[in-house]
């Protein structure tokens, strides 16, 4: 029996997946973390380091690493990558201006070999906005379908609302379960 399929076996039994945060600042990041857990939305400030909130859903633990987007910040990122099972990347859909740098902060993160095989979700927050752009803009501005070295889905959602973020978590989870917890 070799490392990974101990390590997958380990894994198997606590069902604990690690989901890593990311995204420019004011994307809603910490909102839609709040929201899902079912906490107040109405007061939230910009992150200025990290928040962690393990959360159960579906029979797996989830440790949600929330970390904050600002320019000076983003250098740290490296600093959460270790043991990401999955990368959950959100995007403010009405925010036309940054998506340039959102694309360019994305694509960089996915040649970083501690991200390797993390599974991407890449979550249109906003869409409750005026002008928001949908998904399918936001996957062409980003070039999604360049990206062949990891599982990837866009979901249109807003964190105000709670639309569409089951869905994603969901679909997530299916996916990295679907690589970490099977049985060999």
């Amino acid at each position: 029996m070799g490392l990974l399929t101990i390590l997958k076996k380990m894994k198997q039994k606590e069902k604990e997946v690690r989901l890593l945060m990311l995204g420019l600042d004011n994307a809603g990041k910490t909102t839609i973390l709040k929201k899902f857990n079912g906490e107040d939305i109405d007061m939230i400030s910009p992150t200025l380091g990290f928040n962690i909130k393990t959360l159960e859903h579906r029979g797996f633990k989830l440790n949600v690493w929330d970390v904050g987007g600002q320019k000076s910040l983003r250098s740290y990122w490296r600093n959460y990558f270790e043991s990401t099972d999955g990368l959950v990347w959100v995007v403010d859909s009405a925010d036309r201006m940054r998506l340039a740098d959102c694309k360019r902060e994305l694509h960089s993160l996915l040649v970083e070999e501690r991200l390797a095989g993390a599974t991407l979700l890449v979550f249109a927050n906003k869409q409750d906005l005026p002008g928001a752009l949908t998904s399918e803009e936001i996957r062409q501005s980003l070039d999604l379908d360049s990206i062949k070295t990891h599982h990837w889905l866009i979901q249109d959602c807003s964190a105000v609302t709670g639309d569409h973020l089951l869905e994603g978590i969901d679909w997530i989870i299916d996916d990295i379960a679907s690589r970490i917890f099977t049985m060999d």
